[in-house]
Parts: C-alpha cells; structure tokens; sequence
C-alpha cells in the first residue's frame, strides 16, 4: 500500500523543465550572455507551457551532433542550437535547423523534423 501511495503522489508531482547543454566551454561568450539565453529559452519553454526535459547545443560549426540530436529525437524532447560562431553544424538527414526569430541575436534554432 506504501509503495501505491508513493507512486500515486509522484504521479502528482509537478514535473519540472530542464535544459541539457552541450559544447557551452567551447563557446566563446561571457557567463552574463549565456544566462541571458538560457533565461530566455526558459521563459520561453513555460509560454509554450512546455515542461520536461530539452536539449541547448552551444555550437562552433561543422560539428557533429548526432548523438544528441538522435537522444533528443528518439525522447520526442525539444532540441536547440546557438550559433557560437557565424557557421552553423548541419542537422541531420530529414530535419532541419528552424531560426527563431524572437530572440534578437539571430542565433537560436529549433530543430525540425522535415515533413513528407
């Protein structure tokens, strides 16, 4: 019975969003501009009231993300890319990198799977 309770008050639990990041030591930005983004990203997951697990990618270019992105895929959670640098790593076959225009450095994308 301990056990059930347990379980059913977990299920009840409100569940809380969290942003993996990969390749931030890399990126060549100040601590005070990468909290900028990462406060974005946030408020911008809560708007689209969007709570769990997502993925932020601090990107130098020609890098490869595969691994990542399949994760990200494959646990059907958001994936984001920062353009660190003026080229962009590829996305995969069959995605794409969408830009999101609402943050003004133009450096945010979303990956989107290609629809057939």
């Amino acid at each position: 019975m301990k056990n059930l309770l347990k379980s059913l008050s977990s299920a009840f639990k409100p569940k809380k969003s969290i942003v993996e990041t990969y390749g931030q030591a890399d990126c060549p930005l100040p601590p005070e501009q990468i909290q900028s983004i990462m406060e974005w990203l946030f408020a911008s997951l809560l708007n689209a009231e969007y709570v769990g697990r997502s993925h932020l990618i601090w990107d130098l270019g020609d890098q490869d993300w595969k691994q990542v992105v399949l994760t990200a895929l494959l646990k059907d959670e958001p994936l984001f890319i920062y353009r660190c640098n003026d080229q962009l790593s590829a996305a995969p076959e069959h995605c794409f990198w969408r830009l999101m225009a609402e943050h003004p450095s133009l450096r945010i994308y979303q990956l989107e799977v290609k629809e057939n």
